[in-house]
């Protein structure tokens, strides 16, 4: 069996967690994933996976060779895309992680005219909106906002989210309509974090002098996705801070209502994350060059 294609073969059973889920995804027989499988772990002389009835799990070197594997495939794969420029020609398979409220009302919707452009890209989109391992867990790339701290990876910026304060119509009808910041003391603040028992530091606006400042509020309830945000909004439990990216539907529909627009929180950077190679397969840059487009 060609080399390259067994490499392929045990990079899909390890993403997936199962020889089975990975031949069905190929669209192979189970025994020819296997075999493969096998017959890697023989020419390499030790053992890539660890097998049990239910699942297969990487050995240390399965970890080792999973990274190692998929840099040889990048590099392959913009090698022989180098030679053909031609957009349909530009082939492979995308695994690509988001925020829900980014995939569900702006990549998505755009979606068919990438794929029309590309014909020879298949994408497999995740939107989890919790943090991820762009190399453990082998996406391509990851579309995330706000600050990044993993120096390890490329981050090329999308664009700068507007950040707008909104409550609802039943909020309004409970709690009334801050119109200062000084009001705030008597209003309730939606709290988000990626993470459950990190407090959200309270509502957040830039000054006259640029700076960003924090004023402290009540926070009734917090949520850790973009979806729970908005829903928690739209069913006012307290004032969100939202980008403009995962709300313009609910503002055509006047279930929200802006607040305090003279007070908005530092506009959220956004960028693509992902592996730092030498070489990116070619599907790639064209997937990132469309991301700019879209956003821009």
């Amino acid at each position: 069996m060609d080399k390259i294609e067994t490499i392929r073969r045990f990079i899909r059973v390890a993403e997936l967690g199962s020889f089975t889920r990975a031949a069905d995804s190929l669209g192979l027989p189970k025994a020819s994933v296997s075999n493969g499988v096998r017959q890697l772990e023989d020419h390499l002389g030790t053992r890539l996976f660890m097998r049990s009835t239910r699942r297969v799990t990487l050995t240390q070197d399965g970890h080792h060779m999973l990274i190692r594997g998929r840099a040889i495939l990048a590099e392959i794969d913009a090698l022989d895309e180098h030679f053909r420029p031609d957009p349909a020609n530009v082939q492979g398979r995308l695994r690509v992680d988001m925020t829900t409220q980014f995939a569900r009302h702006v990549l998505i919707p755009r979606l068919p005219e990438f794929l029309a452009r590309y014909p020879g890209i298949t994408l497999e989109l995740s939107s989890i909106d919790q943090p991820v391992d762009v190399i453990r867990e082998g996406f391509d790339c990851v579309i995330r906002s706000g600050e990044l701290v993993d120096s390890s990876l490329v981050a090329r910026p999308l664009t700068r989210q507007l950040c707008r304060n909104y409550v609802s119509a039943s909020y309004i009808a409970r709690k009334g309509k801050p119109q200062t910041l000084g009001d705030l003391r008597q209003h309730d603040l939606i709290g988000y974090t990626t993470t459950l028992g990190v407090r959200d530091p309270g509502f957040e606006y830039v000054d006259d002098a640029g700076a960003t400042q924090l004023i402290p509020m009540p926070i009734v309830v917090t949520v850790n996705g973009t979806v729970a945000y908005l829903e928690a909004c739209r069913a006012g439990l307290g004032i969100a801070q939202i980008p403009e990216t995962g709300i313009c539907r609910h503002v055509l529909k006047d279930e929200l209502i802006e607040v305090l627009p003279a007070y908005r929180a530092t506009p959220l950077p956004m960028h693509v994350v992902y592996a730092s190679r030498e070489y990116q397969p070619r599907r790639l840059l064209v997937f990132i060059d469309w991301l700019r487009e879209i956003v821009a």
